[in-house]
């Protein structure tokens, strides 16, 4: 029997009976004095379980009155490597989080960590450290807006946004429903329904230049629906009119390129002269003609014909300016 699962039946053995002597909790769980003992250390010092000793009936039973905080043994039982992999988590999550809002909330789990492991707060920030999140692009968001997306969210509320769509340098006013957040390459977006222009949108919250919680219930979208408008195409550019891409790799690319996952519905296959050919899903030219030129010579887009053509432009317009470029400078 595992620690973990020892604890658990501690806890409802001497809740079932109301009290448990130490022979009798031996005797059940078939194990030691020492490590009952040990066990029973555990759940009062580092748990905070309201177990106490009565000379008198010479049994364990729970205190059902406490001057402390009120204790609920909790649903969340770690053994150690799982206590470790949780702070592992929150590590990440505090390098996603720039400003620290999610941090912040977490905190207290993070300090009941600490006093599960038993480590000191020294050696409990040693053991976060080990973990290096490289967060390269990332947009930071102001930590009253995530709270007011997470509080939308959560209670089903709208929320009026002062939006700013960077393409068209343009801000405008945005009445939407909240259906769940999305991050995306070290960036957080809100995909909502826009009662301004009546139908799922993806914003991305550092461009909300203001948010206001209001009082009107959310319309709630479908999670069917959500998925095939949201989801189905190529990275975070949305769109339900699929079409699919055939690009093919260089064997010095397929290398790599074999084991990344573009889309959840892509599909692979090596080719006789060692390249890889990968068709995957998209709505618009934009990112996917993007991931296809970071491989420079080591990539063909095959088809369609107008992504082929998307990539040939702008691979033609980035050589004319480069060339541009030196020619300015007085390179040959």
């Amino acid at each position: 029997m595992t620690r973990t699962a020892r604890l658990y039946r501690i806890e409802r053995l001497i809740k079932a009976k109301g009290e448990m002597s130490f022979r009798g909790l031996i005797d059940e769980l078939e194990i030691s004095p020492a490590t009952l003992k040990r066990d029973l250390a555990y759940l009062r010092d580092q748990l905070g379980a309201p177990i106490e000793y009565d000379r008198h009936a010479n049994a364990y039973r729970f205190v059902t009155e406490t001057r402390g905080p009120r204790h609920e043994l909790p649903g969340l039982w770690f053994d150690e490597k799982e206590l470790y992999s949780l702070l592992m988590a929150h590590q990440l999550l505090s390098e996603l989080d720039g400003e620290g809002v999610l941090s912040r909330h977490l905190q207290p789990l993070l300090e009941r960590i600490h006093g599960m492991l038993g480590n000191t707060e020294a050696e409990a920030k040693t053991i976060v450290q080990r973990v290096r999140i490289i967060s390269a692009g990332r947009r930071p968001v102001s930590s009253r807006c995530f709270e007011l997306v997470g509080e939308a969210l959560v209670k089903r509320r709208r929320l009026q946004l002062r939006y700013l769509t960077r393409g068209r340098g343009e801000v405008t006013e945005r009445e939407v429903s909240p259906q769940r957040l999305v991050h995306y390459r070290n960036t957080w977006y809100l995909d909502a329904w826009c009662h301004r222009s009546d139908g799922l949108r993806r914003f991305a919250l550092d461009a909300v230049e203001g948010a206001t919680l209001l009082e009107t219930t959310s319309r709630d979208v479908a999670k069917k629906q959500l998925e095939a408008e949201m989801d189905g195409g190529y990275g975070i550019y949305a769109g339900s009119q699929l079409k699919w891409a055939t690009i093919r790799f260089a064997p010095q690319a397929a290398a790599w390129v074999s084991c990344e996952q573009w889309h959840a519905a892509q599909a692979g296959r090596w080719l006789p002269d060692g390249s890889y050919e990968l068709r995957v899903p998209f709505a618009t030219d934009t990112e996917i003609a993007m991931d296809i030129m970071r491989h420079g010579s080591q990539v063909l887009a095959i088809e369609p014909a107008s992504l082929r053509e998307a990539v040939l432009q702008a691979h033609d317009a980035a050589s004319r300016q480069l060339r541009g470029s030196a020619l300015g400078k007085g390179v040959a």
